[in-house]
């Protein structure tokens, strides 16, 4: 079943982003994806240092978009505002192989460039995204979001989302 849908311009009004479209990625979008996916896991890495970003990361996440661009169960969407990429998604499916809901859409990556926040682009493509997860057949939807992150956690809260899990570590 293909997730590739016409793309939505992001809602016009108090604090839309005009001229911004959501769509699916192409390879065209893959380099841009890719910087804004090595933004994301930098922003981590300032929120706690056990996320420090790997020599190479660049490439690493460039072969990481292109993988995602016409698999099946994965979903990768760009906001861009004429050619350039200002926004993207990565999600993919998943299954929880003794929870019910079973089929979970996972948000991986999120990441808006600081300009492009706070005008409901966020909000617009979640909702792309949340729409998108379903019809590849998820019944539940999850985002990944580093503890230390608040400003993550309250754009999903207010949203609805609730914490599910927390991972812990230390180094030894």
């Amino acid at each position: 079943m293909s997730h590739r849908t016409k793309p939505l311009t992001s809602r016009s009004g108090p604090g839309a982003v005009p001229g911004v479209k959501i769509r699916p990625a192409t390879e065209g979008d893959a380099s841009s994806a890719a910087d804004l996916i090595v933004r994301t896991k930098r922003l981590n890495n300032e929120f706690d240092p056990m996320f420090a970003v790997v020599e190479g990361a660049r490439a690493r996440a460039e072969r990481y978009v292109v993988a995602s661009l016409d698999a099946d169960d994965r979903l990768l969407l760009v906001a861009s505002e004429g050619p350039k990429v200002v926004g993207v998604l990565r999600a993919e499916m998943r299954e929880r192989m003794f929870y019910e809901p079973s089929p979970e859409g996972f948000i991986t990556d999120f990441y808006i460039l600081p300009e492009h926040r706070r005008r409901a682009l966020g909000h617009d493509m979640l909702e792309r995204a949340t729409r998108d997860l379903k019809k590849m057949g998820a019944r539940v939807i999850v985002a990944e979001v580093p503890t230390q992150n608040e400003i993550g956690y309250k754009f999903y809260t207010k949203r609805g989302f609730r914490s599910l899990v927390q991972h812990f570590g230390k180094q030894p």
